[in-house]
């Protein structure tokens, strides 16, 4: 069970998140030994200054949810994410240029978030849903041509989460070593377990404590 709970990123990303949940959640996240809380970039150091001395990273999302914002906010919002204590980044991909073609505009909107990161965690969120199969294959080998950690299925804010033919496709692309987040729609423990059989190496979920506690 503690293995599994160090598999997750406990994530509390709606829009009307209160302090007074981002308390909660982070109360959670030490109970159950999760590996990080993922909050919005504004609960940063409040979720920072809680789980100080604790065994829980603070994860948080720059580029929300849409990955639309140019690179120099992407880069302004990692520097102040990481000044306010956030330990691991999880960036939006620019979605819309990698359909568009322009894959140099992908590569340096990644190797820019990564330059700044000095040795923290990048996962880089490529919305598997919104891409083909050609797509997230592309996706995939920039985002390790840019240097970063772990590719990450999907915001949870899209028309899809992870699939488990997703996974597969995402390992197959990155090889052993990399990375892999599946987020999205991931509420019980049969589909952690199912995706994490794919090639997942972290689960994003809200019902992180659902997972744990083998609760459907």
């Amino acid at each position: 069970m503690s293995g599994l709970a160090k598999m997750i990123d406990h994530t509390l990303l709606k829009p009307d998140a209160t302090k007074n949940e981002i308390e909660r959640f982070c109360k959670e996240a030490e109970t159950y030994h999760f590996f990080s809380v993922c909050v919005h970039p504004v609960w940063v150091q409040t979720a920072s200054d809680l789980l100080r001395g604790s065994d829980v990273n603070v994860c948080t999302v720059i580029g929300f949810p849409h990955g639309a914002t140019t690179t120099e906010v992407k880069v302004f919002e990692t520097k102040q994410a990481l000044e306010n204590g956030a330990d691991e980044i999880d960036m939006v991909m620019n979605i819309g240029a990698l359909k568009g073609g322009d894959v140099q505009a992908v590569e340096r909107d990644i190797t820019s978030v990564v330059n700044v990161c000095q040795g923290h965690v990048v996962k880089v969120i490529i919305e598997t849903s919104l891409l083909t199969e050609k797509e997230i294959i592309q996706a995939c080998e920039l985002a390790v041509k840019a240097g970063a950690d772990f590719v990450k299925t999907s915001t949870g804010f899209s028309n899809g989460g992870a699939t488990v033919e997703d996974i597969r496709l995402m390992r197959k692309t990155v090889g052993p070593n990399m990375g892999i987040k599946a987020s999205g729609g991931i509420r019980n423990r049969k589909t952690a377990e199912a995706l994490i059989k794919a090639g997942a190496t972290r689960i994003g979920a809200s019902a992180g404590v659902a997972i744990v506690d083998g609760e459907s």
